[in-house]
């Protein structure tokens, strides 16, 4: 939920709900007329008019959405992702434009198991496309009957 306050009066004037999860960034438009806000683990970002409290949903990242900002003439809105991607919306539409992703030439590679690297090592190998495996853990649970259950 985001509240939108009155500065000088401190009067709540309009109230936005719509993310299904906490809101991790909120950035507005030059022109103060949308409000963008990215709802970090629900992967979506709203465009709210906010002089009618409408809104246009953006979705397509895959993971927490970190933060958001507007282009200086607020016709492209870009948006920071966990899943390793910058993204460029058109605010009129709602279009992905374009996504952004760096290199990632260890992609795939398997690192299980792998000895002799540091943690900030296994961290950038990881940033940079590297995998590593686990098997599941077994979980063993003894059941006791309940007296007088049948």
């Amino acid at each position: 939920m985001i509240n939108l306050w009155n500065a000088c009066t401190g009067e709540c004037l309009k109230t936005l709900q719509g993310h299904t999860n906490y809101i991790r960034s909120v950035a507005f438009s030059p022109d103060s007329q949308i409000l963008a806000s990215s709802g970090g683990l629900d992967q979506t970002i709203k465009l709210w008019d906010v002089r009618t409290g409408n809104c246009l949903n953006l979705q397509g990242h895959t993971a927490w959405i970190l933060s958001v900002a507007f282009s200086p003439q607020g016709e492209v809105l870009v948006s920071g992702s966990h899943d390793g991607t910058v993204k460029l919306w058109d605010t009129k539409t709602g279009e992905c434009l374009k996504t952004l992703r760096s290199e990632r030439p260890y992609e795939g590679m398997n690192i299980t198991g792998v000895t002799g690297l540091t943690e900030a090592t296994i961290a950038t190998l990881n940033a940079l496309g590297a995998v590593e495996y686990y098997p599941p853990q077994t979980l063993s649970v003894a059941l006791t009957p309940v007296s007088g259950a049948v």
